[in-house]
């Protein structure tokens, strides 16, 4: 092993695999990407030229480049992102171009092959982490040459980390390697939907619903986990059968895949907030549990399963051993030179994607929330260190887990919806409504209101709090009177309402835990006389009692500055949105579980939460900073009041820099009249398929 490159500039990597590309990152101390690729996804729909490369959301949607929905670039020399200490940008190394290598096989890595089916190809997705990962190693190799020109310290990557898209289901054969499916069911994929139909039509089925969340945290007769996907692939494909009757399938999400292809002991693991989006794992013991699997009729010993690991363990040393790596690709052999010619590098960091934005986004107090608006959106409140289980509609999930920080993981609640940012490709590509999804923005915000138009986007069925895999997407009050920019409108307001739901549905889950409890933990209080941000029937302010005062936001639509006053405005002013200054919130989160498996504080790049804040935010100098504060908050404290619209960047209650806040500017008689008619849309969208297809 070479020893240690020594005075040097410490990094951590981070694996980011999503359901429309891959990348990689690496961190300096300060949360800069030092070294950035991306990777789009291939899909059998490409039909732009090579130039002008079509991209596609899971839902087989074109995307086209815009700054408000999030998807890959093309593989380019861009390196806008990218920089060096001494302000050189990178560029890929002349030694191969991993950068043309464009994901393009025969096989596309994203595919819909039946309306509802949503499946990627498990051998394109380690191919994509490859070339992302030589291309950015040949990034650092040169940055490295141009920093010894300089006389500057060398950087050196510390460690790794995965994040990745969750429920998503890989099957291969422990005996031989080899897949059994040349497909992994994606989280969105419906195909599963007749099953579970069949499944809880059986009364003693749907009886134990409410006992299994207790044990999983899931609502099991949901399509989104990947029991019921497993169910259906030993159902449906004879060699994944042969293989279950033979005691010799593997079975893992997109972590369990990576980790056993990238690490020197091609471990076969998972981390703790992967293995419970499977529906197999019990959230209390960290551990798979038999009457799990009991329930969809398979014995748990007929699975080769992966361990349940925490979110920072040490699971191996990057390798490129596996088999399915072929030595003779250009980009491999350059991974391969700059493996040999540096310290082992230790993958020990792993979660699932949405656990990971919380972590990026510094959410680890109890209460705090997050939202991502990707393709779909996803909500996360911390809980704290013990589960909280919904009554209304989330979730139960883990957070994190870091042992070394503490022995008793995270939990957190969760709201997932499903389409967000694609109800706006939707809107541009099949309806054409406008050019460029950016557009979206200000035509939504060109009116003062929808016209009375409601749209629910459950194109592919409504999920938290509702759950209902039966609604499709419904448009309501469309009058003469209704034009493109109410519809846009509509369709932002559709997803912003889902968020508020799942917020309401949340703090209405604390508040009875609190009552049950008798421990009350109260934020900052409103300032605002209104007492209906998120009214009850009954007219109680679930929020009143200060369940979450500050909703960080992240994600393709959170960039849209229009998009986020329209979600404050429909939050209310109890809750301001905090829209993230770090752009890749997940795969930083995946980079500090990856630091946090260092036992020895003196291994990390940061020491601890507060030490990741003072660098991140204030580049270590966090005592200037909040002097900073106190002489502005003099400033501010005339220009700010509570019922008006206020964006910008400014410093937050804790002294960060350059974060955008949005506070509401509706009114109490707008927000309960737009809820109510809300809520009426809601109702006569649900059970659509079930009543029509009956």
């Amino acid at each position: 092993m070479p020893a240690p490159l020594t005075p040097h500039v410490p990094l951590i990597a981070s694996i980011d695999v999503g359901t429309s590309s891959s990348r990689v990152i690496m961190f300096n101390k300060q949360g800069q990407e030092v070294a950035k690729h991306q990777v789009e996804y291939s899909t059998p729909h490409r039909t732009h030229p090579p130039d002008k490369a079509a991209h596609y959301t899971a839902e087989g949607l074109t995307v086209r480049e815009s700054s408000l929905v999030e998807f890959e670039k093309d593989p380019g020399c861009d390196s806008s992102n990218s920089y060096s200490a001494s302000g050189a940008p990178p560029r890929s190394s002349p030694r191969s171009s991993p950068d043309s290598l464009v994901d393009s096989g025969d096989s596309p890595t994203l595919s819909f092959p039946q309306p509802g089916w949503i499946q990627c190809n498990p051998i394109n997705i380690l191919s994509n982490v490859l070339k992302c990962l030589a291309a950015t190693t040949n990034t650092l190799h040169e940055l490295n040459s141009h920093r010894a020109k300089h006389d500057l310290a060398p950087y050196q990557v510390k460690c790794m980390g995965i994040a990745n898209m969750r429920e998503t289901i890989v099957v291969w054969s422990h005996s031989t390697g080899k897949l059994l499916a040349d497909y992994a069911i994606c989280w969105n994929d419906t195909r599963n939907l007749p099953l579970l139909n069949k499944h809880f039509a059986v009364p003693e089925n749907k009886a134990r619903l409410e006992e299994l969340k207790r044990i999983t945290g899931l609502p099991l007769d949901s399509t989104y986990f990947s029991c019921s996907k497993i169910r259906w692939l030993i159902d449906n494909e004879p060699r994944v059968r042969e293989a279950y009757e033979k005691r010799d399938l593997v079975f893992g999400t997109v972590d369990t895949w990576l980790l056993h292809h990238l690490t020197d002991t091609r471990v076969l693991a998972s981390d703790v907030t992967n293995a419970s989006r499977t529906g197999f794992m019990n959230i209390h013991t960290l551990d798979y549990d038999k009457q799990l699997f009991e329930f969809w009729g398979l014995d748990m010993a007929c699975f080769v399963l992966p361990d349940i690991r925490p979110s920072a363990y040490k699971f191996g040393n990057l390798s490129t051993s596996s088999p399915l790596v072929p030595a003779s690709l250009p980009f491999i052999q350059d991974l391969r030179d700059f493996l040999t010619g540096h310290p082992s590098i230790p993958l020990q960091g792993c979660l699932g994607d949405q656990s990971a934005s919380l972590v990026g986004q510094l959410s680890h107090k109890r209460r705090n929330a997050k939202v991502t608006y990707g393709t779909g959106a996803f909500l996360l409140l911390n809980t704290g260190q013990s589960p909280l289980f919904s009554q209304n509609g989330a979730l139960t999930t883990l957070a994190y887990h870091f042992p070394n920080l503490s022995s008793t993981p995270t939990y957190a609640l969760e709201g997932s919806i499903a389409v967000a940012g694609s109800a706006v490709q939707w809107l541009r590509d099949n309806l054409r409504l406008f050019p460029n999804a950016q557009d979206i923005g200000p035509m939504a915000s060109s009116v003062p209101d929808t016209g009375g138009v409601v749209f629910i986007p459950s194109f592919n069925g409504l999920w938290s709090p509702y759950w209902d895999p039966h609604a499709r997407a419904s448009m309501f009050g469309v009058t003469l009177y209704t034009t493109a920019n109410h519809i846009a409108r509509a369709a932002v307001e559709g997803v912003c309402y889902q968020v508020r739901a799942i917020l309401k549905a949340m703090s209405k889950d604390m508040l009875e835990e609190e009552d049950k409890t008798g421990v009350t933990e109260v934020a900052t209080p409103p300032t605002s006389s209104d007492s209906q941000l998120l009214d009850d029937d009954n007219g109680i302010d679930l929020y009143e009692s200060g369940t979450t005062s500050t909703l960080s936001a992240d994600g393709g639509m959170s960039r849209s500055d229009e998009v986020m006053q329209i979600q404050a405005n429909i939050l209310g002013p109890c809750v301001k949105i905090r829209r993230s200054r770090i752009s890749e919130c997940t795969a930083l989160g995946a980079a500090i579980a990856a630091n946090f498996a260092f036992e020895n504080v003196e291994d990390r790049v940061w020491k601890d939460w507060h030490d990741i804040k003072d660098w991140v935010y204030y580049n270590g100098k966090r005592k200037e900073f909040i002097e900073k504060k106190i002489a502005k908050s003099k400033e501010m404290s005339l220009s700010t009041t509570t019922n008006a619209s206020t964006t910008g960047s400014k410093l937050d209650d804790d002294g960060n820099v350059n974060v955008t806040y949005f506070f509401s500017n509706s009114t109490d008689e707008q927000r309960r009249k737009n809820w109510k008619r809300w809520q009426v849309a809601i109702k006569r969208s649900t059970g659509w398929l079930q009543e029509v297809e009956d």
